[in-house]
Parts: C-alpha cells; structure tokens; sequence
C-alpha cells in the first residue's frame, strides 16, 4: 500500500496538510517527536501515526519503513531538512517539504545524483510560495519567445505563524543575492523595485527566496530576480516562542496572497504576470496535499525537482458519457471540437452549486444533432483560478 508520511504533522502547517491529505482519501501516516501531541491529533483524525526524533539515523530509517513519501512540515528546515532528506534517500521514500530557507534547495542540488541513482525524487516546496511564484512565472514564461530576464515579487500580509517567524529569524542573511548569467550572487540590498498587485504600484524590496533556484531551473531563464512586499501585521517582536500558532481561518480569508512577475525578451520588451490567490498558508497546506496524492499516483521523477517542473498545468476533462478522458490543452480542444462543434452543440446553464471555493457542480441543458440531454459536471478550480478537472456525466 502507498502511503504518505507527514512529519512534523502537529505544527501549524503540518496540521492543515495533514487535514487536506486525509479529506482527499489519501492514505496518510502522522510522524513527529512529540508522542503525546503525535498520538492526540492521529486519534482526533483516525490515522496512523509513528514517534521519532532525528538525532538517530536508525530511528529515522525505522520511522520511514514501508513509507512511499516524506512530507517534511518540520520547521526550521536549516534543523531537519539535512537528516530526512538524506534519510529518503538510504529508505527509497521520495521527499517533499514545505520549506522557504534557500540552504534546504541547495541540499537537494548536492545529493541530486545519488537520488537519480537510486530512483527517490528531492521536491522541496511542494507547498507554499515556492509553488506559487513557480506556476506564475512559468504562466509569463510561456508567453515569451526569447525570456532573458525574470523579475518576481510576492506580496506577504497578515500575521505569520510562530514556526515561521522562528524560521525566518534564524534563517536571516547579510547576503542579497540574485541569478544573473545562471550565477547566484551578492547584489546591492537596496534595490527598491515597483511592482504592480492590482492596485497600482508599491515598493518591493530584494530578498533571498529559494525561487532563485527553482525559477532558474525550472526555466532556464539566466536572470532570476526575488522581491517582498509586505502589510499588516509584519514581522512579530518579542518572544517569538510566545507567539500563538499562526493565523485563524478568519485572519487567512481576510489575508490573500498576491504575487506579480515581469519577463524581459532579448528585445527588451516587458511581459507581466499577477496572481491573486487565497493566504499563504492556505495555499501550502493545499498544494502540499495535492503534490503528495499525485506523487503517490506516479506523477515522480527521480533527483532534484521543482513543483512547477514537475506538475504542469494539464487540464482534464473526464465524460463518463462517452468513456474517455482529455488531457492538457490539446485533449480539450479534441473533447469541445467532437462533442460541440461537431454536433452543433448549444448549451444552457441550468443551476450552479459552489461546493467550496474551488469546487462547482453544475447542470446544463445541452441540445444537438444528436437530440436533447442534461448534463452534470464536476468543476474544480486550481489556486491561480483556472480550471484543472471537469467530471462530466449525462444526468
């Protein structure tokens, strides 16, 4: 049996995760080194759990037996990411994590050959901004012939968690650095950029994001740029350790996440991107749920891996009526060209049902050559609010 090892299951993130992977059906097993926090939120979820610290590469081995993946939640990853990654690797699990510390992608780029060689992949930031920034400028991307230049800014409001502001302080650099010609190097920290949300434009400041190394090899691109902008609450002061564990639902819903890219051609011309989508740590605990279920579906590739490498943006469209399914942009100009071009196809909204903000069920009224139907789809949304999946039956 597959199964999903979440570790580091009861911090703030690791919860939510934790949360999304079980509602999904996925088969998923808790981990930590806390037994009594460990055992309370595997009895409250019903699901498996195991105890180990990782201060032993035996336990660590012994934790991971029979494990399909290790989702590493544990922050500060500068603490954990070294041991488990390297521990996926002896145990053929493959490693995600939800990390934003730039030393956890450099990890993966030094072991990359010996993962390749024995089949395990390395994709930190399965979840959280490295996902999201990922996906944006690979959507700009695409829309250049000749990308020289990439220059992406995210924009960070409402409180963090008290795993996050631990991290973030104890992963703080004198070094700014940048891509430039594929190399990473030390750039002026002063830097102000622009960069334009949806509400016209505001100061950015450079910052060292691990996006520098997954843009880039993600891309191609040989200039690769990273910026912050921050409101609200910023940074916490005092005794961080004192701090609650991270936002309420109502702060997250009233906290969206907006990110902004700019792709220079060899020309000189300027494309731009913006995504708007739900709070951050909504988003991680989404997209590291769904990037455990599909790796656990065979969406692998072994070594070091990016999220927007890996998971494309491939559309599907699933009609149990005519017993197929269309994949990817091609797959759905087949499935609308036979289906309502090629029966001269009229179709009338019957009702709308919103399940939750990323899901529908929606009833049509079709009419055609072929006579008359009603037709039931079950529309999913992805996080940049484009459709991922349409189940489509006859009613």
């Amino acid at each position: 049996m597959t199964k999903l090892m979440i570790y580091g299951a009861t911090g703030y993130t690791g919860r939510m995760v934790a949360e999304h992977a079980k509602a999904a059906g996925t088969q998923v097993v808790l981990a930590g080194r806390n037994e009594e926090a460990v055992s309370t939120l595997a009895a409250e979820l019903d699901l498996e759990y195991r105890v180990f610290g990782l201060e032993d590469a035996t336990a660590i081995d012994r934790g991971l037996a029979e494990m399909t993946i290790l989702l590493n939640c544990a922050g500060p990853f500068m603490r954990t990411a070294n041991a488990l990654m390297k521990a996926s690797i002896r145990s053929g699990a493959h490693y995600l994590d939800t990390s934003a510390e730039l030393d956890s992608y450099r990890l993966a780029e030094e072991i990359d050959r010996q993962a390749k060689a024995i089949g395990v992949m390395l994709m930190p930031g399965g979840g959280g901004s490295v996902a999201m920034l990922g996906s944006l400028a690979g959507h700009a991307v695409d829309r250049v012939i000749d990308p020289r230049k990439i220059r992406i800014a995210l924009h960070v409001t409402g409180g963090l968690s008290r795993g996050s502001a631990i991290s973030a302080m104890e992963n703080v650099t004198t070094e700014t650095l940048a891509r430039i010609d594929g190399d990473l190097v030390r750039v002026a920290a002063d830097g102000i950029a622009k960069f334009d949300f949806g509400k016209g434009a505001v100061d950015c400041i450079p910052v060292t994001l691990p996006d520098l190394v997954t843009i880039w090899r993600a891309t191609g691109v040989p200039d690769v740029e990273t910026f912050v902008h921050v409101t609200g609450d910023g940074f916490p002061k005092g005794e961080l350790s004192q701090l609650p564990d991270g936002p309420s639902q109502a702060e997250r819903l009233a906290n969206r996440y907006q990110a902004a890219v700019e792709v220079t051609d060899a020309d000189g011309q300027v494309t731009r991107s913006r995504l708007d989508t739900v709070n951050g740590y909504t988003f991680t605990a989404m997209a590291a749920a769904a990037a455990g279920r599909r790796v656990l579906e065979g969406e692998v590739c072994p070594g070091f891996q990016t999220p927007a490498a890996l998971f494309a943006a491939d559309a599907v469209i699933d009609d149990v009526s005519v017993g197929d399914a269309f994949v990817g942009s091609k797959g759905v100009r087949d499935y609308l060209e036979r289906f309502f071009v090629g029966y001269n196809t009229s179709s009338r909204l019957l009702t709308l049902d919103l399940l939750d903000e990323f899901h529908a069920l929606v009833r049509l009224d079709f009419t055609g050559d072929f006579g008359h139907e009603v037709g039931v789809l079950k529309v999913a949304i992805n996080l940049d609010g484009r459709i991922e999946r349409i189940d489509a039956d006859l009613q």
